[in-house]
């Protein structure tokens, strides 16, 4: 019962930050007003809403004093910066100081689970599990983050080749470029939307339309978009048909499309023969401490030793290292570039 309560408490709490962090607002300076118009109506519409609300439980923790301290020294590394762009490609609307909150969060969040369910399941209390569980916390939020960038990055790359051939006809029409990017916005469905809103805003700030689509570029890291920059870029300078470049980059995105697409089934078995490799001794083991907690009891018990652990323990992870590199060189294998 008290592992049951221990377990409801971590949870529960760790869901009323995860929300606040969500819905928490934005400071009133005029960067951050700013910023608030770059990113769009949406985000404006639930700041509002936000601060219409009052203050909910979820904006005192994030406008906590040792969040917005932690987030500042997080900004003011390297690695900051570089969370922060991940976490735009993944269009969170996190700071780096916020994330690494629930980073945090996560490790110790899974051990504590894994002990509160050791009541019933008396393997996932012992020190092996918790330290898996914290292996797990520790990999799993930069995992959901991402699997959430990659899944943006492959939806706005099968909605390219459908924009650009909408510029394209607004061109021939009679449009201008910005006019064209509008209709888009206007058009189009997120994340594209957002993306070619936010370098219409930042034209209408001031910004020139080059350096509008550089940042676009850099925001969404897709080949497919820096080809299609470049071609308008040089199309700038020389001069030529725009609305021809633009619908020979469409029809080369969508054969690249169907190319990656057709090796995505070629491969399909390969990728499932790494997922095998790496999950199915870890399921087995997991299975046989539910079956038989004392099943693998020897492989920790000395003598005999190895360099001075158990020898046991010395053949798992050697043998957790042979099948983390099997399982790198069948992705390696399996991902083929287009």
């Amino acid at each position: 019962m008290a592992g049951l309560i221990i377990f409801v408490l971590v949870f529960s709490g760790v869901m009323l930050l995860v929300l606040g962090l969500a819905g928490s607002g934005r400071s009133g300076g005029i960067s951050a007003r700013l910023e608030r118009y770059t990113a769009g109506k949406t985000e404006m519409t639930a700041a509002a809403s936000s601060a219409q609300g009052g203050a909910s439980l979820g904006n005192i923790l994030a406008q906590s004093v040792a969040l917005a301290r932690l987030n500042r020294v997080v900004e003011q590394r390297d690695f900051g910066a570089s969370l922060a762009r991940d976490i735009a490609r993944a269009d969170l609307k996190l700071k780096p100081g916020e994330f690494m909150a629930l980073w945090g969060l996560s490790i110790l969040g899974v051990p504590f689970c894994f002990l509160a369910l050791g009541v019933i399941f008396v393997p996932l209390s012992t020190p092996i599990a918790l330290l898996i569980g914290a292996a797990i916390g520790f990999f799993l939020p930069r995992m959901w983050l991402s699997r959430r960038r990659a899944s943006r990055l492959n939806a706005f790359n099968k909605q390219l080749p459908d924009t650009i051939t909408l510029i394209a006809n607004a061109l021939r029409a009679g449009s201008s470029f910005l006019q064209a990017i509008e209709m888009v916005v206007r058009e189009s469905v997120p994340p594209v939307t957002i993306e070619f809103g936010r370098v219409v805003r930042e034209v209408n700030l001031g910004l020139a339309f080059d350096v509008a689509l550089e940042n676009m570029v850099r925001r969404v890291r897709s080949d497919d978009l820096e080809l299609m920059a470049t071609a308008i870029g040089i199309q700038h300078q020389v001069g030529g048909n725009l609305a021809e470049i633009l619908d020979s980059i469409a029809f080369t995105i969508r054969e690249r499309v169907r190319i990656k697409g057709e090796i995505k089934t070629l491969t399909a078995q390969g990728r499932m023969s790494g997922y095998v490799v790496a999950g199915l001794p870890i399921g087995v083991t997991a299975l046989l401490m539910v079956i038989a907690p004392t099943f693998m009891d020897p492989m920790f018990k000395q003598p005999p030793e190895f360099l001075g652990l158990p020898a046991g323990l010395v053949v798992l992870m050697v043998g957790f290292t042979l099948m983390f590199l099997g399982f790198i060189l069948i992705r390696r294998i399996t991902s083929i570039e287009v």
